[in-house]
């Protein structure tokens, strides 16, 4: 297996609910030296661009539809050729920055190969309805999008969004994968299922 994960940051902002922040937003790359999948296309084009750097696209996998990390999707997908996946239940998020619709709709168990390996799809809603995440078995790693970092889930005080449904997507479908597993999120640093999983309880009496 020859498949290797490359990692690239964006800067840009993310805007809802009348409101907008200065984020910084991970890429993603799965894939070897002849084709890849490339996890979210945040604000910069050229940035996703080059972390593919000429290999083949197999799939632009988006997963969830704020701002941040779709913005440059259209764009991305013009460029490499890719078809753009993203949850249906997101489409209205996606439709408030895009004209286009996406070329595909992911759904809960839906697998895609590359260079070897397979992504899984995990439909997790609770920071947005159609929040997807990818889990990635023989790199023993799974992309989390904004539904879990380092401390917890993503945030859910904002318009599309729900706490008990983000903890249920949570444990549910992330905190059953192997505690070794490698959590790569959507913002910030990576943490594991296992350093995770005993923080449960403390993320229901917090209540967010």
């Amino acid at each position: 297996m020859t498949a290797r994960i490359d990692h690239a940051v964006t800067t840009g902002t993310f805007s809802l609910d009348g409101g907008t922040w200065e984020v910084d937003n991970n890429v993603w790359v799965i894939g070897d030296d002849e084709e890849c999948i490339v996890v979210d296309a945040p604000h910069d084009a050229d940035v996703v661009v080059d972390a593919v750097g000429g290999r083949t696209v197999r799939a632009l996998l988006l997963t969830h539809g704020h701002d941040d990390h779709i913005d440059a999707a259209p764009e991305v997908a013009r460029r490499t050729g890719a078809t753009t996946y993203l949850h249906p239940e997101d489409r209205m998020l996606w439709g408030r920055v895009h004209d286009i619709a996406p070329g595909g709709e992911l759904s809960d168990g839906m697998t895609f190969e590359v260079a070897g390996v397979t992504l899984h799809v995990l439909h997790t809603p609770g920071h947005s309805p159609g929040a997807c995440c990818f889990h990635v078995p023989e790199l023993g790693v799974v992309f989390s999008g904004d539904t879990l970092f380092e401390g917890g889930p993503g945030a859910t005080g904002r318009s599309f969004s729900d706490f008990p449904t983000i903890v249920a997507s949570i444990t549910d479908k992330l905190l059953v994968l192997p505690e070794e597993t490698v959590v790569h999120t959507g913002h910030g640093g990576t943490t594991t299922i296992g350093a995770e999983k005993p923080h449960r309880q403390e993320w229901l009496d917090r209540g967010h």
